[in-house]
């Protein structure tokens, strides 16, 4: 077993459970129409909704075929960074307990998508001895 596959399938099923519902249920039409374009995205607030929710279903597949694992993280990472400063960063860090909808499931989220990117970490040292 790869030694990320935890982390990848657990990505997975985040991005996944967090986009599809939002397809049947009208979310991520809302999302674009009633959060994006007002906050100055329209009248593009639903394809950038749609194009946001469509890369976490191609991004967690390639994360559980263990292929495109850099541009898939790299990609996720840049939209939950965005979702940090346009939605999370003025709720504050937590997302329970003494706040919400704050920005540390997203802290949490791009600090395993790095560890995916570089499982053995982003500096090699080479002949290093620990």
């Amino acid at each position: 077993m790869n030694p990320t596959f935890i982390l990848r399938l657990a990505v997975a099923i985040i991005l996944l459970t967090h986009s599809i519902p939002g397809m049947f249920d009208n979310g991520i039409n809302n999302f674009g129409n009633l959060f994006l374009n007002e906050i100055g995205f329209s009248p593009f607030g639903v394809y950038i909704a749609w194009t946001i929710k469509l890369s976490h279903v191609v991004c967690a597949v390639l994360f559980i075929l263990n292929k495109y694992l850099k541009w898939s993280s790299l990609i996720t990472i840049l939209i939950l960074i965005a979702g940090i400063f346009l939605v999370h960063l003025q709720e504050g860090w937590y997302v329970v307990g003494d706040g919400r909808n704050g920005i540390e499931y997203n802290f949490l989220l791009i600090c395993v998508l790095v560890t995916i990117m570089y499982p053995n970490g982003i500096w090699k040292r080479k002949n290093s001895q620990l």
